[in-house]
């Protein structure tokens, strides 16, 4: 049911301090010798209805983010808060009880579908899983969800490589309905596709986050995109959440130097508007060791002494405003 926007909304899922390392081993008895840092305590909630756009340079950690929430890969440590339920701590049976109302919108939606199955079935595949209805309703259910993106009857019974990319990606959105979930994570859902088709398939994930009350964590490196569907906006930089603000406030006043830089590298469709572009030095460090202090003081434009020393807290420098920044907070 669509959610009557005088409701006030609450915190659907809640993530705190969530770490994910994944071991590098090596030598004959492949003992761990060090660690990928790839989310390092990212804390951050999502409202019920509400889009919470993550974006950041590729390598950065947001689709691990996406799957560590969803327990797709596994989190080193932390908690996860969907509904209130605490999906770490969750059991295989429980787990997949709890997975009816979380789904995930791929970023290759070719890969995510079985090459030997025809749309209709791939559509069904949860409902099958989670033993809901009969055979008739369960294909009743995904033509009608494939109808909500755009596809009609007969596209059921074909198989994914005579679709498009768009087509395609319409289909993975069908897949992720079909449970009617609360939650759904959307890997860079438009990044492989035309710009002409990138808006289609945005304007049907806000009509159907209208239509059925859905909450979105939207990952994605195209600041436009993020911009256009969002009403908040995380970005993180190597592991780590830098800031984290309501749309318009971010979009107007970006307080982190990282956030800054991919704003700056915005298109403008009027070519009599100048920007000044700014051009960030050096390469993204390894997340195998990860620089002391801010990580991002090896590139940062106005970094201090104190960023090459001390990390900086994620703090709220205004309502609803939070920055991982020294300078920032000398500021503010």
């Amino acid at each position: 049911m669509p959610m009557n926007p005088s409701e006030e909304k609450y915190d659907l899922v809640i993530v705190k301090d969530l770490v994910k390392y994944f071991p590098i081993r090596a030598g004959v008895l492949q003992r761990v010798k060090a660690h990928v840092q790839a989310v390092d305590k990212v804390s951050f909630s999502v409202k019920e209805g509400e889009t919470l756009g993550m974006v950041g340079e590729s390598g950065c950690g947001k689709t691990t983010v996406g799957r560590a929430i969803l327990r797709l890969i596994e989190p080193t440590s932390g908690s996860v808060f969907i509904n209130g339920e605490d999906i770490v701590q969750m059991r295989s049976q429980s787990l997949k009880q709890a997975r009816r109302n979380m789904q995930m919108i791929f970023q290759d939606p070719y890969a995510s579908l079985n090459p030997r199955l025809p749309i209709g079935e791939s559509v069904m595949e949860g409902l099958h899983i989670h033993s809901i209805g009969h055979p008739r309703e369960r294909w009743d259910i995904a033509i009608n969800m494939l109808k909500k993106v755009g596809l009609e009857d007969y596209h059921a019974r074909r198989y994914p490589h005579e679709f498009s990319g768009g087509q395609r990606q319409r289909i993975g959105i069908a897949r992720a309905l079909a449970l009617q979930p609360k939650f759904i994570v959307c890997d860079e859902p438009v990044s492989a596709l035309d710009v002409s088709i990138q808006s289609q398939v945005l304007n049907i994930l806000k009509d159907l986050q209208a239509e059925f009350g859905l909450t979105y964590l939207f990952i994605a490196h195209n600041m436009s995109v993020v911009e256009h569907i969002s009403d908040r906006v995380a970005v993180m930089y190597l592991g780590k959440m830098v800031e984290l603000a309501e749309r318009e406030e971010l979009f107007r006043n970006p307080l982190h130097p990282y956030t800054k830089a991919l704003m700056s590298a915005i298109p403008i469709p009027d070519p009599t508007v100048k920007r000044e572009r700014i051009i960030l030095k050096g390469d993204v460090p390894s997340p195998l060791n990860p620089p002391k202090g801010c990580r991002f003081h090896t590139r940062c434009p106005i970094a201090i002494d104190i960023c090459s020393q001390q990390e900086p807290e994620f703090k709220e420098l205004a309502p609803g405003h939070f920055v991982a920044c020294w300078v920032a907070e000398k500021n503010a």
